[in-house]
């Protein structure tokens, strides 16, 4: 694809959140017309933070940010926001526009049919699963005819069909792209290019090339780095010694001495501060209560029909040390179901007797974003002192300072990282995971798996990365599709 004039571009951009915190640090680079482009980087490292500095939603404390001339920008974000859930669809896609427009039947319907979803435009937004508000997210960036498409973890809640749809849209889509995800083999179906942000120094780097490639490439560069690093520092060294040596002899070698000291300054000029690869969780695993078979025992189930919800007959027993994937199409009922158990509200679905749920909402509405970490952390905790809680922290990437800030602060990465150390803390009989790869680094969730193939309690999963789950000890199958 030829790539036509810049149309962002940072110039020497710095940025504080809460004029507190330094997100980048005087970031340089441009994306030109047409390019596919990934932002990449750690949880909390300012990739969401980019995004909005781009829209107009936040401004840069130094520097300036340049958008092309009559260049419209859309968002797709991440959550569909709450305030929106009490709206009807179309009502939705009317706040994409300023003014009136008399003909928005006509282009919801044109968009609605670009990412293959049909809804009633009279639905409330609050009946509709993850999958099918991912789906809206976009279609309501796209009404706007944006001439620059962020998309903000784009593929979060959307099955296979949803992805491969998506995949073949930013194939031909003739704008600018600019994309978050942690989904790499989405990113590496269409993406040409890399921004690389970096968590610990606070700068942006810009790389060519297809995703991994470029992952490959950061990687090499910063073994050249910490080599290049590690020989300066034993150049200094050794000339420390000698000036030690030759300063107190006086006439030449006290030149010799001063020569060695600039030297010495040059040195330490000439390291660079290294760029950190994304850290990987550590190997951990998740304490389980004892409880008694069956953990959980499903009779019935209610699923999405063609026009209204239907009641099938199963029987699915849910033992300790077992792994049940709950499997069907957006729309279907999946998360409906997994909340009506949890909640017990079902007499067709029980769980034994005083266990302890671990629940991984995909949207994370069973947190408390006006809490702290520590307070949500503290909050589950069965047993142990702060200091655990501290520690199961940092077992998932999140230091006391980030433990202080509000639940909402943090970067929805975060947010499931927290999760995760709430389950450690938690000790449940029965883990509920609704996409529990959402917002997560694709590094951690190798580690992820093995934790749960370790648990001794029971699981239950929904989830539409099959690369992840093939990573699973998955017992039973729940195909909701089947019984439609």
């Amino acid at each position: 694809m030829n790539h036509g004039d810049v149309i962002i571009r940072f110039n020497n951009v710095s940025y504080k959140y809460n004029n507190k915190k330094l997100i980048l640090s005087e970031a340089n680079f441009s994306v030109r017309e047409n390019a596919k482009m990934t932002i990449m980087g750690q949880n909390g490292a300012g990739k969401s933070t980019i995004f909005k500095l781009m829209t107009g939603e936040l401004h840069p404390d130094e520097g300036e940010i340049h958008i092309q001339n009559g260049a419209r920008i859309a968002i797709a974000k991440q959550v569909m926001p709450r305030e929106c859930f009490t709206m009807t669809v179309k009502e939705f896609f009317e706040t994409a526009f300023e003014k009136t427009t008399y003909d928005i039947d006509r282009r919801i319907a044109e968009v609605l049919d670009i990412v293959h979803f049909s809804v009633p435009l009279d639905r409330t937004i609050e009946w509709l699963s993850g999958g099918q508000q991912a789906r809206l997210l976009l279609a309501h960036a796209l009404i706007q005819k944006p001439d620059i498409l962020l998309l903000d973890e784009p593929t979060n809640n959307l099955d296979t069909q949803g992805i491969d749809h998506l995949t073949e849209f930013l194939i031909l889509y003739e704008k600018t792209v600019i994309v978050i995800s942690h989904d790499a083999t989405f990113l590496n179906a269409f993406t040409h290019g890399v921004l690389h942000l970096d968590a610990f120094n606070h700068t942006v780097r810009q790389f060519v090339g297809d995703y991994m490639d470029v992952v490959e490439e950061i990687s090499r560069q910063i073994e050249r780095e910490q080599r290049q690093n590690a020989q300066l520092k034993k150049t200094m060294i050794d000339r420390k010694e000698k000036v030690n040596f030759f300063a107190n002899k006086g006439g030449k070698m006290r030149k010799l001495a001063s020569k060695l000291r600039e030297e010495i300054a040059e040195s330490e000029a000439q390291i660079v501060t290294v760029a950190q690869e994304d850290k990987t969780i550590r190997p951990f695993s998740i304490p389980v209560q004892n409880v008694a078979n069956p953990v959980v025992h499903i009779r019935e189930v209610t699923i999405m029909g063609a026009e209204m919800p239907v009641t099938r007959e199963v029987d699915v027993t849910l033992r300790k040390k077992e792994c049940l994937r709950i499997t069907g199409p957006n729309g279907i009922g999946k998360t409906t179901l997994l909340e009506t158990l949890a909640s017990q509200k079902h007499t067709g679905m029980t769980i034994a007797q005083d266990v302890r749920v671990g629940y991984y909402r995909q949207d994370f509405s069973g947190l408390d974003f006006e809490q702290t970490p520590f307070q949500a952390l503290q909050a589950v905790q069965v047993e142990g002192s702060a200091q655990e809680v501290y520690a199961a922290a940092a077992h998932f990437l999140l230091n006391s300072e980030l433990l202080q800030n509000p639940i909402g602060s943090l970067s929805e990465g975060q947010k499931g990282l927290l999760c995760y150390a709430r389950f450690m803390l938690q000790q449940p009989g029965l883990l509920i995971l609704d996409e529990p790869t959402n917002h997560i680094n694709f590094r951690h969730l190798p580690v992820i798996a093995e934790a749960l193939n370790n648990f001794d309690g029971a699981i239950i999963v929904v989830s539409h990365d099959q690369e992840f789950v093939d990573q699973l000890e998955v017992d039973h199958t729940l195909d909701l599709q089947r019984l439609s």
